[in-house]
């Protein structure tokens, strides 16, 4: 089917009398996965064996459907899929998608689920390097601000037809999700029964928005793997963006906060990123910048931590060309959209790391040089002092206790926070930073 681009969407949405949102209503983004791939290029955690669900990487999915299990931070009346092609190498068609609420493991709570479309079709077929939007989907469930589904889940359910080729994936989803045999066929409206293997991964899906009140932000956690939330609890929603959520929600905030984090990113390499040419840590951000936070709805402000992986023994770059990276970047930012904060947060310790590309006192240097930039040199709106929230000041690396792993237990790394430093991160960070900026008197 022929692909339609997410503004021509957009703009019939608006006109279509069925589907116009009331006028205090606007669509924000709920839920987010940067993708990068494709598949299995990138850096999973607590990832079963996939041998039997995926046998051939440059086959992908095969005649079979995905149940993606994802938690929006915010619930509306409505919902929107953003379906995502970008790291393909050939064209993905999709049909026998539903959306539904998770009763548990790939159960679905019965007369919960409701079928997606496109376009009014059932289907799309979406090229390499392109994504689309689904129409917007009712969800009766929902009640009064929704505030009652707080914390629950949705099941996203998707049937990949024919074969996919390279799958567009986000690697660490730290969230289980289930997915049917090969050659078994459209199941999305099935029970559990039909999804025998399970994965601690997202394909194809990176966005999910929902219809909210119009003064209602969007936060987008942006960085590597230290947002992505490697070495937190799997299925435990326990990075620091969720601690963060969840202290704006206890305030009664109109916000959602997304997770814009890939396992090993880095501000300004690798230079160049494709299927063709993959890299485990996804593409540099400025390069995903459109796509992972500029593209999303609703926008208001951007947390970004990131730079670690560029000082690593595999990136090696200077302070000095990360500063440059961070400049370029939030220009952009401000550019594109004036009205959103964008805070600077300093970068956490890996002195000491046992892993192979960091933990060197050069490294370590870096990190400083970068984190005073950020602190003094008034790039960004505020600061988020992570640094300042985990390192032991006696050896200069993590705290003792954020070192111990939260996913699948061990020592630790030295270089990813536990639980309780994601905790001690997401409860540091100012919530007045987070305040929208007062909108410009006309003619100033």
């Amino acid at each position: 089917m022929r692909l339609i681009p997410s503004l021509t969407l957009i703009v019939a949405l608006a006109v279509a009398p069925s589907a116009a949102p009331a006028q205090s209503q606007k669509w924000v983004t709920a839920w987010a996965a940067s993708v990068q791939g494709p598949y299995p290029v990138g850096n999973p955690s607590a990832q079963p064996d996939l041998r039997f669900a995926f046998p051939a990487p440059e086959t992908g999915a095969r005649d079979q459907t995905f149940r993606l299990i994802v938690t929006p931070d915010i619930w509306g009346r409505q919902t929107r899929l953003r379906l995502s092609n970008a790291l393909g190498t050939k064209p993905v068609t999709f049909d026998g998608v539903f959306v539904g609420l998770q009763l548990s493991s790939a159960g679905v709570v019965a007369g919960s689920s409701r079928p997606v479309s496109f376009g009014g079709k059932p289907a799309i077929t979406i090229a390499p390097g392109q994504s689309a939007w689904s129409d917007p989907v009712a969800l009766p469930f929902v009640k009064g601000n929704g505030n009652d589904l707080a914390g629950r889940r949705l099941a996203v359910s998707f049937h990949v037809a024919g074969e996919s080729g390279p799958m567009t994936w986000h690697a660490k989803a730290l969230t289980t999700s289930y997915v049917t045999a090969p050659g078994a066929g459209a199941k999305g409206a099935e029970d559990e029964a039909a999804f025998p293997f399970s994965a601690a991964s997202w394909y194809f899906l990176d966005a999910l928005d929902m219809m909210a009140p119009a003064d209602t932000q969007l936060i987008v956690a942006f960085g590597d793997s230290i947002t992505d939330g490697t070495a937190s609890t799997i299925n435990g929603e326990d990075r620091w963006p969720n601690v963060l959520s969840r202290r704006l929600h206890a305030l009664g905030r109109n916000v959602a906060v997304v997770n814009a984090g890939i396992g090993g990113n880095q501000v300004i390499g690798p230079a160049e990123y494709s299927a063709q040419k993959p890299f485990a840590g996804g593409p540099a951000a400025g390069q995903r910048l459109e796509r992972d936070v500029l593209g999303l709805s609703g926008l208001s402000a951007v947390i970004w931590l990131e730079g670690i992986n560029d000082f690593s023994r595999n990136g090696n770059a200077s302070a000095e060309a990360v500063e440059a990276g961070m400049k370029e970047i939030v220009t952009r930012i401000r550019a594109r959209a004036p009205g959103v904060r964008i805070i600077g947060a300093t970068l956490t310790s890996a002195l000491g790391s046992s892993n192979a590309a960091h933990g060197s006192p050069e490294q370590d240097a870096k990190r400083k040089a970068l984190n005073d930039f950020i602190r003094t040199s008034g790039l960004f709106d505020g600061v988020a002092d992570f640094d300042a929230a985990t390192a032991d000041a006696q050896t200069g690396s993590l705290k003792p206790e954020f070192i111990p792993e939260s996913t699948t237990g061990g020592p630790g790394d030295k270089l990813h926070p536990n639980r309780a430093g994601y905790l001690a991160m997401g409860l540091a960070i100012d919530l007045n930073l987070l305040m929208p900026k007062p909108a410009r008197a006309v003619g100033r």
